[in-house]
């Protein structure tokens, strides 16, 4: 896996409403919940929590991370935990944030079952999706899709670190100065 997977970012056709921010696709295991590290966590800050009667390692930096990004984004969970959104939120100390509903379509080891909703969801918008299990079909997507799209893959065992949090406000930023660009030339 790669740090980061692009999709395409440029000017489209369809322009987001003006003053609207992107959407924050955030999938919760291997970018909040961690798994496959042996030993202990790589993550400074992570807690172990019983969520569920299932033990979860929770990267608590990644509260901080999502608080600094909800400033330029609009987050949604796109988690197949779906109500999950709700009890990271608690954990994190969070607002609540809208989830999508994928209707028990979840498949672990990848994220294409994912698509339909999200598209739904962020249609006529920016969408940026930071998720761990990304494959050819999301990447496909992605760079088809009208609107600005950037994928983040996340190492599952990291979950979401800082370079992630710096990509997706540069790529916030970039977006504000093309519409600004674009009112301009208007």
């Amino acid at each position: 896996m790669t740090p980061f997977g692009l999709g395409r970012s440029r000017r489209r056709e369809a322009k987001p409403a003006a003053g609207s921010k992107p959407v924050l696709a955030v999938d919760i295991d291997g970018v909040i919940s961690l798994f496959g590290f042996e030993g202990a966590p790589r993550v400074e800050g992570a807690e172990m929590e019983l969520i569920d009667g299932a033990l979860h390692c929770i990267s608590t930096p990644a509260g901080d991370h999502l608080r600094r990004l909800a400033e330029r984004f609009d987050p949604v969970w796109a988690t197949g935990w779906e109500s999950g959104g709700e009890r990271i939120s608690a954990l994190l100390g969070l607002p609540q944030w809208p989830a999508l509903s994928f209707k028990g379509a979840a498949r672990f080891g990848s994220a294409d079952w994912k698509l339909e909703p999200l598209d739904r969801f962020a249609r006529g918008r920016p969408l940026a999706w930071i998720d761990d299990s990304l494959d050819d079909a999301c990447y496909e997507w992605a760079r088809v899709r009208r609107e600005p799209t950037l994928l983040v893959e996340a190492e599952p065992d990291l979950g979401m670190q800082e370079v992630h949090v710096e990509a997706l406000l540069g790529w916030a930023r970039s977006l504000e100065a093309d519409q600004r660009g674009g009112d301009e030339s208007a």
